[in-house]
């Protein structure tokens, strides 16, 4: 292949693709928060409960986590294009499904249509960006992906909860799925593939053998574990309680609690890259900031749970705000721990691997969580503080136990050779 034409198409049309796949990536995000403000009005169409919403919600994360390790196959396979593309197609199918929904049943196979679309998404998008990008631009391309990704939960929350309450769930629903499918075809339209950059004739090392030196790479395991209880109880809190739960403690309307809400994933999409340039510039060690910000993290939680009176509307916000921005700086740290101790052969494939750990998380406390509020009752389409209270117990465990994690990370590094 003659190089300077490579060169020359890779400056050009990678500003074709690159817009494309976040837009896309925009709305992984936003289907993986959306039922946080529609909440009591899906309680009430469909006449359920806490636990039985959990689950519906939660199937969104087990469609999207169990393929994940088929998704990058086939990404290398058949090409990043046409698993974006054929996939955003069942993301909307789902999507439209979930509008049309008669039960609960229905929703909930919606919305796991929808988790297996949106679950083609974020692999192939990372080998695009590593096939039109060069790689001193590589971690703030995906940076600027994340931070995309993130502004789609923002539009999950006030956005959304006003085009709700002004057009109805089910049509807003109808909207969404047909946005996704004209990005669906955009992709397979404007979008192509990059030719691989590795010889022709090289061999590529056997499959069965790389999974097994994953499987047996004692970090893949703790990083698992710690992204598995920390990313679970984040997207549990924010894309499906915040917003009840400020409707409870506080006494205040959907809309106020939403703008509240909103203000984790604001603080997640400043946190994350400011983190991931503070320790960049300065050369920050990054277990000891993942222990301090998870620290920070819990006193967090204990404001949230023991003194939501006292703090108010206001502190509340601020709050809120300060667990984003520790929630984007671990998000940012973690992978540049998974970077630091994973042998280059098999990141791409421990990236597969790993990824479902999050989405595992999010949908176990999702259930959870569910079955502690239903345990305390409801009144109307809200449950009580003290059922939230409970269940936000539950969640500070979690991240005591990711603060625990936290301090072996050292001793990984040392072993990863």
């Amino acid at each position: 292949m003659d190089n300077s034409k490579f060169s020359k198409n890779r400056d050009s049309h990678r500003w074709v693709v690159f817009p494309i796949i976040c837009v896309v990536y925009f709305f992984v995000y936003f289907h993986r928060v959306s039922t946080s403000v529609i909440a009591s009005d899906l309680l009430s169409t469909f006449h359920t409960n806490a636990t039985i919403l959990g689950f519906m919600s939660s199937m969104y994360f087990y469609s999207y986590a169990f393929e994940q390790p088929i998704i990058g196959y086939l990404a290398d396979r058949i090409g990043p294009r046409k698993v974006i593309g054929y996939w955003s197609i069942a993301a909307a199918t789902g999507c439209l499904l979930f509008g049309v929904a008669t039960n609960i049943r229905w929703a909930s196979v919606g919305r796991a249509i929808i988790g297996f679309g949106v679950g083609g998404v974020y692999v192939p998008a990372i080998i695009a960006i590593s096939q039109w990008f060069r790689k001193k631009e590589f971690s703030t391309m995906v940076g600027i992906l994340i931070a995309v990704g993130n502004f789609g939960a923002v539009i999950a929350t006030t956005p959304l909860a006003k085009a709700s309450e002004t057009w109805g769930w089910r049509p807003t629903f109808f909207l969404i799925a047909g946005i996704t499918l004209g990005l669906a075809f955009a992709t397979l339209l404007f979008m192509r593939d990059n030719p691989p950059l590795s010889k022709p004739n090289q061999k590529n090392p056997d499959l069965k053998s790389k999974v097994r030196r994953v499987l047996t790479f004692q970090p893949f395991w703790i990083l698992s574990l710690h992204f598995f209880i920390f990313y679970g109880v984040l997207v549990t809190v924010q894309g499906l309680w915040a917003t009840p739960f400020l409707m409870s403690a506080l006494g205040i309307k959907r809309i106020f609690a939403s703008k509240i809400n909103m203000l984790i994933p604001i603080g997640v999409i400043i946190g994350a890259p400011l983190t991931g340039w503070l320790i960049d510039r300065f050369s920050i060690n990054k277990k000891n900031s993942m222990i301090v910000i998870l620290v920070f993290l819990n006193v967090l939680w204990l404001g949230i749970i023991f003194f939501f009176g006292p703090l108010g509307a206001g502190g509340l916000s601020l709050v809120f705000l300060l667990f984003g921005l520790a929630a984007g700086g671990i998000i940012t740290i973690f992978w540049g721990i998974l970077q630091d101790v994973t042998p280059p052969d098999i990141l791409g494939l421990t990236l597969g691997m790993l990824n479902p750990a999050p989405l595992l998380g999010v949908a176990a406390f999702q259930v959870l969580t569910g079955a502690i509020l239903n345990q305390a009752g409801r009144a109307g389409n809200l449950y009580p503080v003290s059922g939230f209270k409970n269940a936000f117990l539950v969640c500070l465990l979690g991240t005591v136990i990711c603060t625990v994690l936290s301090l072996f990370i050292h001793e990984i590094k040392n072993n990863a050779k």
